[in-house]
C-alpha cells in the first residue's frame, strides 16, 4: 500500500471517529469499538499468563498488586472528578508480576497489567514502581494502544474492522495487538510510541502516582537509573522510549502540575 493511500485512509479515519486524550485534550483516531478492545485484551492477557511464569515471590507480588491498586484508585478518582468515569466502563483491574530478566511492563485495555521482575531492581522501591506502573497505565487510559491499533489496521491489514481481522488473520492481528500495547517483545515485534504519546504518558502517569500519594519527583531518579542500567545495550523498557535527556526535560516541565495533586493528596489525608 503506497504512502499516499495510507495517509488518505488515516485522514478519513481521523475525520470519521476520534476521541480526546485526558489532561491534554489531544484528538486521536479511535476506530475500534471499546467493547471489542476489552474482549481482545481479556483473551490476550489470559493467553499471555498461560505461557509465562508468574512470580513465586509473595512479597514482590503483593507490592506490585498494592501499587497497582493505589494507582487504579487514583485513575478512577481522576476520571470521575473530570466527568470521564464512563470511559472506565468494563475495566477489571488485574496486576501480575512475571518472572523475567526483561526490564519491562505494560498495560492493556481494561486495566490488565504485567510487570516483569527484571525492572524491580531499577525501581528499587514502591515509589519507583509507581513511576513504572503509573506510566504504563497512563498509556492505556490515554488509549495510545487503541490509537496505534487503529493505525496498524490500516497500514498492515488494509483498513478492515477488528472483528474481520481477527477472523481472517487471527495470529497477525493478535501479534499487532501485543505490539501495540508494549508486549511486543514476546512476539518479536516492537511498535515504538511516538514522542508525543510518551510525553502524554509521562504527564498522566505523574498525576496518577501523585494522587496515589507517591512523590512524582522520584520519576527523574527512576529514569536516570533506567538509563544507567543499560550498560552496553538498551533496556527493553527504553527501546521504544525517547532519549534520556528529552524525557527528563519533559518530566521537569510536568512536575509542578503533578506536585499540586501530590500536595493535595497530603492535605486530604490530614
Amino acid at each position: 500500500m503506497g504512502n499516499k493511500i495510507i495517509f488518505v485512509l488515516l485522514g478519513a479515519i481521523f475525520l470519521a471517529q476520534c476521541s480526546k486524550v485526558p489532561v491534554t485534550g489531544r484528538s486521536q483516531p479511535d476506530i475500534v469499538p471499546n467493547g471489542e478492545m476489552l474482549a481482545l485484551a481479556d483473551a490476550s492477557y489470559k493467553d499471555f499468563l498461560s505461557q509465562h511464569k508468574t512470580s513465586s515471590d509473595a512479597t514482590k507480588t503483593a507490592e506490585v498488586k498494592r501499587v497497582g491498586q493505589n494507582i487504579a484508585g487514583a485513575v478512577e478518582k481522576y476520571m470521575s472528578d473530570n466527568g470521564r468515569k464512563k470511559e472506565l466502563k468494563g475495566y477489571s483491574w488485574k496486576f501480575n508480576l512475571v518472572d523475567s530478566k526483561e526490564q519491562n511492563a505494560w498495560c492493556m485495555p481494561g486495566g490488565k497489567v504485567v510487570v516483569y521482575s527484571g525492572i524491580l531492581p531499577v525501581a528499587q522501591n514502591e515509589t519507583g514502581l509507581a513511576v513504572v506502573m503509573g506510566h504504563e497505565i497512563a498509556h492505556a487510559i490515554a488509549k495510545h494502544g487503541n490509537e496505534r491499533m487503529s493505525q496498524q489496521l490500516v497500514t498492515q491489514l488494509g483498513g478492515v474492522a477488528l472483528q474481520v481481522a481477527l477472523k481472517d488473520k487471527p495470529a497477525q492481528t493478535q501479534s499487532l495487538f501485543y505490539a501495540a500495547y508494549g508486549a511486543g517483545t514476546t512476539v518479536g515485534v516492537l511498535l515504538p510510541y511516538s514522542r508525543l504519546q510518551e510525553s502524554e504518558a509521562d504527564r498522566l502517569g505523574l498525576i496518577f502516582m501523585a494522587m496515589a500519594d507517591y512523590d512524582p519527583r522520584e520519576a527523574i531518579e527512576f529514569w536516570k537509573r533506567m538509563d544507567a542500567s543499560g550498560g552496553g545495550g538498551t533496556p527493553e523498557f527504553l527501546s521504544t522510549h525517547p532519549a534520556h535527556e528529552t524525557r527528563i526535560k519533559d518530566i521537569e516541565k510536568h512536575l509542578p502540575e503533578a506536585l499540586k495533586y501530590y500536595n493535595n493528596s497530603k492535605i486530604s489525608k490530614k
